[in-house]
């Protein structure tokens, strides 16, 4: 059995066979790890390692991991340290996965420390001919239907259950509203950044709307936070998913918060969709949305859905905007791809005039 500080790691290079020794024993105590190998290392928001663990344990214990630890970027350090984000995730697979009725990756070891970092092992879905999604892919409209339908699943398991459950609660709790303070304290000057890098990207008649918004957005926060509350997982692009007997897992829950669960739908549609499908598609969706809800005892309608679901399509805009202003945390042709399509549904819903009439009436 493994300590929590014996797992906790910080650099590629401490990725050893004594490291995941602990961890195979932890399964299985007699099984013995011969080598290990990074396959792929990728550094975003944090540092994502693909490792081949050479054991001669049961086949149970997966043999390719994916580790997440704290960014080797200090661009990303800064902006993920403060309201820890991978620290939430650690929780998230610590306590939550178990009554999460979706396909997620298995968690093979997590462990988290104020002061020394976050540590997070799961399975490389590859593993069970699982296929991962990518930033910036189109999915079709029949896969669009079936992530609502699990985006549904997964928020009536947890709607307004909050204030019950010890271990929703964090994600409601300080930290993140540290993350939605620093959101607005930088959003001005990271929205106008962000609008001089995407260029033409943004329509003309959202750039000073834009602004705007960030002038507002702890306002317009407190709005889009009106709604039912649930867990949602806050960053549904195509490059958190994978695909296995063609039904949607979901991966990377670093954003895991409490909140509404049309922001989930919205950002998912805003950025997984190309336009023409998403403008097809869109209200049979969120009535499929409903239809799910519905038989899980929530009462709603597309009638209510609808107007949330146009305004919390602000949101991923305001995302890939600001990751684009940042740089660094995502591949850049995958967040300008998905910055366009968000723009557009952003530009198609009037968005930016829903939202000030709204905070008129606030």
């Amino acid at each position: 059995m493994y300590q929590a500080s014996e797992l906790i790691i910080r650099h590629p290079r401490q990725l050893t066979v004594a490291w995941a020794q602990k961890i195979v024993s932890h399964f299985a105590a007699s099984a013995e790890v011969f080598n290990v190998n990074v396959i792929a290392l990728d550094v975003g928001t944090t540092t994502r390692i693909q490792l081949y663990v050479d054991h001669n344990g049961p086949d149970q214990i997966p043999r390719y991991w994916f580790i997440k630890l704290p960014s080797l970027t200090w661009r990303a350090r800064a902006i993920t340290a403060l309201p820890r984000l991978l620290a939430t995730e650690v929780h998230f697979y610590q306590h939550i996965v178990p009554q999460v009725p979706v396909k997620t990756a298995s968690v093979l070891a997590a462990a988290s420390n104020l002061l020394t970092g976050s540590t997070l092992v799961i399975s490389d879905v590859n593993e069970i001919g699982a296929q991962p999604g990518q930033a910036g892919q189109a999915l079709t409209a029949a896969q669009a239907e079936a992530v609502i339908k699990q985006l549904a699943k997964f928020h009536g398991q947890f709607w307004n259950l909050s204030q019950y459950h010890p271990h929703l609660q964090r994600l409601a709790g300080p930290t993140r509203a540290l993350e939605d303070l620093l959101g607005s304290i930088l959003a001005v000057p990271l929205m106008k950044l962000g609008l001089q890098k995407a260029a033409n990207l943004i329509p003309a008649t959202l750039q000073v709307p834009a602004l705007g918004y960030a002038r507002q957005r702890r306002r317009i926060m407190a709005i889009l936070n009106q709604g039912p509350q649930t867990l949602i997982h806050r960053d549904c692009h195509p490059g958190n998913f994978f695909w296995h007997d063609n039904q949607p897992g979901f991966l990377d829950w670093q954003l895991v918060r409490i909140g509404e669960g049309m922001a989930d739908v919205a950002y998912f549609l805003a950025t997984a969709l190309e336009a023409d499908v998403r403008r097809a598609h869109e209200s049979d969706l969120i009535k499929t949305y409903a239809t799910e809800l519905k038989t899980q005892g929530i009462a709603c309608d597309f009638d209510q859905l609808w107007p949330r679901y146009r305004l919390h399509l602000c949101y991923p805009f305001e995302a890939m905007l600001l990751t684009l202003a940042i740089g660094g945390l995502m591949e850049p042709l995958s967040n300008r791809i998905m910055l366009s399509r968000a723009a557009q549904a952003v530009a198609d819903h009037q968005v930016f005039d829903l939202l000030q009439a709204a905070c008129s009436r606030a």
